[in-house]
């Protein structure tokens, strides 16, 4: 199990000891971590993708939707509903369009919203996460954005948790309304299928 491991720690204490270390990541580390994110889902081929818009500290940049956008992908990111509730959907269709969202630091397509089931639409779903475990289960942020909106995914769609290499783990805790992932996305392995 890698450093930042330990399975018996509960949600809220997995989430302040990721954040803390990703706090201390230098700008010379997120950079290389981006431009190997970018190779790698540049690998990926899909006719429609949901994916989002890192920010802070989360692993990206705004390059990671582009190489998809430029691979010929359809590009979906969410937008976030004044009620919780699942994520509604509006086409990426470059930096240009892209305007503040509700919550500050998250940048949104200010284009037509498509909906919460304009996810069933993506083969692909790249999902942030503060962690992801080998079978699947996903830690984010909290909020439950992701977890009300994945259930209109579609059956066959391939649902990646966005990290950083040390935050896949062996074990985080996990609900029954969890949605799983069926894969991860790192910097230092590129695409993995789980569970592993």
């Amino acid at each position: 199990m890698h450093a930042l491991g330990n399975e018996h720690l509960s949600k809220a204490e997995w989430r302040t000891r990721l954040t803390r270390a990703r706090a201390g990541q230098t700008a010379e580390s997120h950079a290389h971590e981006a431009s190997a994110l970018v190779s790698a889902v540049s690998k990926v081929t899909a006719t429609t993708v949901c994916a989002y818009l890192p920010f802070g500290t989360e692993p990206g940049t705004t390059a990671l939707v582009d190489a998809l956008a430029a691979g010929g992908a359809r590009v979906l990111l969410p937008v976030i509903a004044p009620k919780p509730g699942p994520l509604d959907w509006a086409e990426y269709t470059g930096e240009a369009d892209l305007a503040p969202g509700r919550l500050r630091g998250i940048l949104e397509p200010s284009g037509k919203r498509l909906g919460a089931a304009a996810v069933g639409a993506a083969e692909l779903v790249l999902v942030p996460a503060l962690a992801v475990d080998r079978q699947g289960v996903r830690l984010g942020r909290g909020a439950g954005h992701y977890d009300r909106s994945l259930v209109f995914a579609a059956a066959g769609a391939r649902l990646l948790a966005v990290v950083r290499d040390e935050e896949l783990v062996d074990r985080l805790p996990g609900q029954p309304h969890d949605v799983r992932m069926s894969g991860v996305l790192t910097p230092g392995r590129g695409v993995l299928d789980l569970p592993m």
